[in-house]
């Protein structure tokens, strides 16, 4: 089962299930997927999404609403923040595991060695190595200073 047909599973049970917060969220995720499906088919006539466009969507979402919620607690607006991290919980349950520290810095020192990486100029190729095999289980965002330091 792909991840669209998941959250269309998800969505349904929240449906029948009358819970409202669950619901709304999902239907975001819906909206944001269908959002990047119609964007696909003005630029190549395709509208389809592999469940590793659906992982990078589901990633961005957290991490907007993990920064939300950031803000959020800064100005006092607890409430608020309560909302957009539940709202990061719905959407991890369709995430895969994220790797843990250790994990991660093996990751990166297999995807050197593979691709041979010598150089800083290197970086792009072990970033598309890691981005294949590892879309949704790591931060790429602290991911690129780990590999600058290992290929400096």
């Amino acid at each position: 089962m792909g991840m669209k047909d998941k959250i269309a599973l998800a969505l349904k049970d929240a449906m029948r299930s009358k819970e409202q917060a669950r619901l709304s969220t999902l239907r975001l995720i819906n909206a944001a997927i269908k959002d990047r499906e119609i964007a696909l088919r003005g630029e190549d006539g395709g509208g389809e999404l592999a469940d590793s466009d659906i992982l990078a969507i589901l990633g961005k979402m957290v991490k907007q609403r993990q920064e939300s919620a950031r803000a959020y607690e800064e100005g006092g607006r607890l409430e608020l923040a309560e909302k957009e991290l539940s709202e990061v919980g719905v959407i991890e349950e369709f995430l895969p595991r994220q790797l843990s520290a250790e994990e991660v810095t093996e990751a990166v020192a297999a995807a050197i060695a593979k691709v041979g990486a010598s150089s800083i100029r290197d970086m792009g190729r072990v970033m598309g190595e890691l981005k294949a095999k590892y879309t949704g289980q790591m931060d790429f965002g602290a991911v690129g200073p780990m590999i600058k330091d290992k290929l400096a």
